[in-house]
């Protein structure tokens, strides 16, 4: 296969990039000969330990490494990496205490504010000093729901500092969404605001954070971000943010904290039901992201790092370890189309930010709105795009190349909340071809397996890993066994990361994601398990049982629901519109269903289980493999050819 190339380093910018200073720190360090991206990969895959202990001496990691590098490397799961290691997860982050910005925050109704690494490390020195006041310590649980706003930053900083682990969601989550996550992981400390700023709305959350409050009885107190202004009566275990820090104390501590202790947890889409707690250690987080940031996208000092994202997504995780490199974060809250579809240009063309991420599913609402921020803004300082999310179509390639800028490194990623980082990523060395990521991580043996677990050559199959790496989460939270943790990932393949994509590897070893192979939503890049929607869905009366899908939908996906009522009932526009307000209350606007449908019957296993997947082949036009294992393959008819799903 023969894609267009898009974009191609100038032989400056290939010499100039971090990644080739690692490749001749490699061939200095142990007499190789690596001269392409593609030997250095071979290379980091094959002496494994070596490129990890590489990693940890290029980037200075702040800590003590200890005498082993990795236990167990050949079981996954059940390898070891570091075991013997002592580091602090901030303390990292917060290796710098210049007069550099570290933060400037935007906010969608004109704000701006701004810290240098100096004044971020005073503000976190205050908010850990309260922390441990009020008896945070390694171990315990912080859960924030919060916009992305420099308050967030603050207090993971602070949590981490003390060997504390931090859980955070964002604002616009339903009541029962934030406690089928929180809930799960009983915090001690709850960090929220009063409100927050959407598409020109001011929405008060006070009565929400009431709510949440009364369902997660081990919270000692409750943080206020005063940050819309409403009046918030607070009591005995609660407090506004000022109120809470301890300015007496200006000096930062750092509690030294084991390699694979728990930093952050972190949650699955909830497909088969409450969403899984995927629990990351602080030590694989760091090395894997300053690998990411400082290699596969040259993040130096000098950059401006921005990426839309809210708490409640991994890219927000991945932006602040930013601070690691020493650049300059920027954090936006609110609509990026508010109140036009120039407000995140704007931002870019301000503070000249030179690495842009966003989701595929926002190019694409860029592009259909007729912007082109090319003719409308100055933006000389920006060097590269990052996207995630979904599957960034060829057509968006076009549109970046085309109307946003020429000179340009767009870098589509891959990974997920399961690893906090990429499997797939950007690389300032490589060409970008239409339509593909751009390499396999370093030190990842990422393949395409077919069912029988044989590697594919240039053909779609299942995106794996054959080997350990230390991002790899340490468990899932109240899996004493890690059987829930086997089954997620390994259970497909022996000894082998699954990941739930489906993929090809080209023959210029780029990568094209198809999308997931199990039956998780995907509307606007987007991840929502169909169990949050049925939670909902059936607490309504009229409603027996029901069945979502993801149909594909104008370069996109949209979500359709098919519900099977109480009988006498009948689907009219009153019961579609009561079904869509509960799912947008419970849980967020990306859930609510593009198309609700009735069917008398939904198909489901021997078992019992109902099958997504089945039901979206058949929407789809495709051959439903293995009927016999449905209890009742007639059910399937009536999905095929509605008039309501026609594209």
């Amino acid at each position: 296969m023969t894609t267009a190339i898009m974009w191609q380093p100038t032989p400056d910018q290939i010499a100039a990039a971090r990644m080739t200073d690692f490749m001749q720190t490699i061939n200095r360090q142990f007499n190789t000969n690596l001269a392409t991206y593609a030997q250095l990969h071979e290379w980091s895959v094959t002496h494994s330990e070596e490129f990890w202990q590489s990693i940890w001496d290029y980037f200075d990691i702040i800590g003590d490494p200890g005498a082993r590098v990795v236990s167990n490397p050949e079981q996954l799961p059940g390898a070891s990496w570091f075991p013997d290691a002592q580091l602090n997860f901030a303390e990292n982050l917060l290796r710098y205490q210049d007069d550099h910005v570290a933060l400037i925050f935007r906010g969608e109704n004109g704000a701006r504010d701004q810290f240098t690494y100096a004044e971020l490390r005073t503000e976190v020195a205050a908010m850990a000093a309260a922390m441990k006041r009020q008896g945070i310590g390694p171990g315990d649980r912080v859960a924030a729901m919060v916009p992305n706003c420099a308050e967030a930053v603050i207090a993971m900083l602070a949590t981490a500092s003390l060997g504390a682990i931090w859980s955070s969601c964002s604002p616009d989550f339903g009541v029962q969404g934030v406690i089928d996550r929180f809930g799960q992981i009983e915090p001690k400390l709850f960090i929220t605001i009063d409100g927050y700023f959407y598409n020109g709305k001011q929405l008060d959350i006070t009565e929400k954070v009431l709510a949440i409050r009364a369902q997660l009885p081990t919270v000692e107190q409750t943080i206020i971000v005063d940050f819309i202004g409403f009046n918030y009566e607070f009591d005995a275990q609660s407090c506004a943010w000022d109120d809470f820090l301890d300015r007496s104390v200006t000096t930062l501590e750092f509690t030294p904290m084991p390699f694979n202790a728990p930093l952050y947890i972190m949650f699955s889409s909830g497909t088969t039901g409450v969403p899984k707690c995927i629990v990351h250690g602080a030590g694989g987080t760091l090395l894997q992201h300053v690998k990411e940031h400082g290699l596969h996208t040259n993040i130096t000092r000098e950059d401006v790092f921005f990426y839309f994202t809210t708490c409640g997504w991994m890219m927000w995780n991945w932006l602040i370890s930013g601070l690691a490199q020493g650049a300059t974060l920027v954090l936006f809250d609110g609509s990026p189309f508010y109140p036009s579809p120039e407000a995140l240009w704007l931002v870019a063309e301000e503070e000249q930010i030179t690495v842009f991420g966003t989701s595929a599913k926002y190019l694409s609402a860029l592009e259909k709105e007729n912007y082109r921020p090319k003719h409308e803004h100055e933006l000389p300082a920006l060097r590269t795009i990052l996207t995630t999310g979904s599957v960034l179509p060829p057509e968006s390639f076009d549109f970046v190349y085309r109307d946003i800028k020429t000179d340009v490194c767009l870098s589509s990623i891959s990974g997920g909340t399961d690893i906090v980082s990429c499997f797939a990523l950007g690389n300032p060395i490589l060409p970008v071809h239409r339509g593909e990521l751009q390499s396999r991580g370093l030190g990842l043996d990422v393949q395409v397996f077919d069912d029988n677990g044989d590697i594919l050559m240039h053909d779609k199959g299942e995106l794996v890993c054959r080997n350990s790496f230390p991002c790899m989460p340490i468990g899932f939270w109240n899996d004493a066994d890690g059987s829930k943790y086997r089954s997620a990932y390994f259970d497909r393949f022996p000894n082998t990361w699954a990941h739930g994509d489906y993929a090809e590897i080209t023959p210029h070893d780029g990568i094209i994601i198809y999308g997931r192979s199990d039956a998780v939503l995907n509307p606007g890049g987007v991840r929502i398990g169909t169990a949050e929607i049925y939670r909902q869905v059936e607490k309504i009366e009229s409603v027996l049982e029901s069945i979502a899908i993801g149909q594909r939908w104008q370069n996109d996906e949209r979500v359709v629901l098919f519900v099977r009522l109480r009988e006498g009932r009948v689907l009219d526009d009153a019961l579609r519109q009561h079904i869509r307000q509960v799912i947008r209350t419970h849980t967020t606007p990306r859930h609510v269903p593009a198309v609700i449908a009735q069917v008398t019957d939904i198909p489901r296993t021997i078992s019992g289980k109902i099958v997504e997947l089945a039901v979206r082949q058949v929407v789809h036009g495709e051959t439903v493999k293995n009927t016999d294992a449905l209890a009742n393959p007639e059910a399937l008819e009536q999905f095929r050819n509605r008039p309501e799903l026609q594209v």
